[in-house]
């Protein structure tokens, strides 16, 4: 039997879920959480400055979630870092659910997690859902990235409890356990939105140990079915900035790793390029990334979120100053 906290009889599971003016979409997030067949511990809503009602909304739900309203928009990347930051510090969470206002779990997705957390031999790390869309095709904005080179031993033991070895997952339904949050910090707040959970959670399972579990399933309610390379306009600058910061900033990846998924991305990128109907809004917005992603390198996550609601909860257990 694992060691990781989330096998003991009563460990307590908070769900972060960072909301940005989609008050419709949350309202249905958090009907869902409360449907849950394996109740949450806690429900902690990260509302990012939302100039909708958002807030009230949250305040309003009968499922009473905790509901903390940071005083500007961090990005899903600050928002997470900050709620994942108070839900160990504040809310003596063992689990950290993680997942954005427009995701929407099925009744029994988060005891599907769970259930394969105790029955795998080892400790864990983090685990992820199936991510489907509105029509329950699988999301390609969601996809894991399965362990290249894992050992014959842990895909047995991954298959025996009906999974797959992960190296990362999404956001969109991430299960964190609280001792890797404490041993490896918070995502990185700087990065504003993109490639925050890929930087994340390949840091946490560079060493550990991540699952994909098709049994737990939730869905992704964008406005439209694509991956993120689908004409992202001005926001392929945080793609591009981001990508260089994690390929060169980052102890995520090994030197292997950087070359195979640098290669990886500058082809995507090309690809990206190829298909926009607007290639002039690319070309500036990825250049300024490239710029910036060279020149800059991302700033902690404790100063970027300094004198915000819950900065204190960061400073606990921010990694990247130490």
């Amino acid at each position: 039997m694992g060691d990781s906290p989330l096998v003991r009889p009563g460990g307590r599971v908070v769900a972060v879920l960072v909301a940005f003016n989609r008050r419709d979409l949350l309202i249905d997030a958090l009907d869902a959480l409360a449907a849950q067949t394996r109740p949450l511990d806690a429900v902690l809503v990260v509302d990012n400055a939302s100039t909708d009602d958002s807030r009230e909304v949250a305040l309003a739900h009968p499922s009473h979630p905790v509901v903390v309203t940071l005083e500007r928009n961090t990005g899903g990347a600050g928002g997470f870092a900050a709620g994942m930051a108070h839900a160990v510090a504040s809310l003596d969470a063992d689990g950290v659910w993680l997942m954005d206002d427009d995701t929407i779990p099925t009744p029994t997705a988060l005891a599907a997690l769970l259930d394969t957390w105790r029955a795998y031999e080892g400790p864990i790390d983090a685990a992820g859902s199936r991510v489907v869309w509105t029509d329950g095709r699988d999301h390609p904005m969601n996809t894991p990235r399965r362990r290249p080179g894992a050992s014959r031993a842990s895909l047995a033991e991954s298959a025996r409890v009906g999974a797959v070895p992960v190296r990362s997952t999404s956001f969109v339904s991430m299960l964190v356990s609280a001792d890797a949050v404490r041993t490896h910090g918070l995502p990185v707040a700087d990065y504003f939105i993109w490639n925050d959970d890929f930087e994340y959670s390949c840091r946490l399972l560079r060493d550990g140990t991540g699952l994909h579990v098709p049994a737990s399933v939730v869905e992704h309610r964008t406005k439209a079915f694509g991956a993120t390379d689908a004409d992202p306009g001005d926001r392929f600058y945080f793609e591009v900035r981001n990508k260089i910061w994690m390929f060169t900033r980052s102890r995520s990846l090994s030197g292997r790793e950087r070359l195979l998924y640098g290669a990886s991305t500058l082809r995507r990128w090309v690809r990206t390029v190829a298909r926009s109907s607007a290639r002039g809004v690319l070309l500036r917005a990825g250049g300024r990334g490239l710029r910036d992603g060279i020149l800059r390198r991302p700033r902690a996550t404790a100063d970027v979120l300094a004198g915000l609601t819950l900065a204190d909860d960061v400073a606990v257990l921010d990694r990247s100053t130490r």
